[in-house]
């Protein structure tokens, strides 16, 4: 597993959505975020997720010509971290990361893993659960989904 886990808005909204946020205490113990995530995020956060500003506002800056504040801090901050993983969901967001060489996950995979882990018994539940949010999910995602959890 790697040594930091950054968490962009998306996460934590979907999580939060479906009453899910303990998965990601239950899979990784502590969580970091940025302050622009948290603006974003609109409400507290538990205690094991870490706020940690970028150090380098200039990353931040050109980032966010790109996308939007929230993904931009949470890419500038999992730039400087050698061993992370960025759970992040928009696509132009997840596209940028992997150009930039950053390791990435999305919320759905997030279960994936949960299941895996033995914390959830099934990701179908929670799959439906999302569909009553305004989260986006192509059937083909879907379908993939289901089938990397063996569902």
């Amino acid at each position: 597993m790697p040594a930091t886990i950054i968490s962009d808005t998306s996460c934590f909204i979907l999580l939060d959505k479906i009453q899910e946020l303990d998965l990601l205490h239950l899979l990784f113990g502590q969580v970091v975020t940025t302050p622009k995530v948290l603006e974003e995020f609109g409400a507290p956060l538990p205690e094991w997720v870490i706020i940690q500003a970028p150090t380098d506002p200039k990353n931040q800056q050109v980032l966010t010509m790109i996308v939007d504040a929230g993904e931009a801090s949470a890419i500038a901050l999992a730039m400087e971290h050698d061993d992370c993983l960025l759970i992040i969901d928009e696509i132009k967001g997840r596209n940028l990361a992997k150009q930039l060489g950053l390791k990435i996950t999305g919320t759905l995979g997030l279960l994936i893993q949960a299941k895996t882990k033995g914390h959830i018994e099934s990701v179908l539940p929670l799959l439906h659960k999302i569909k009553q949010t305004n989260f986006r999910i192509s059937a083909s995602l879907e379908t993939a989904m289901l089938r990397s959890a063996g569902e």
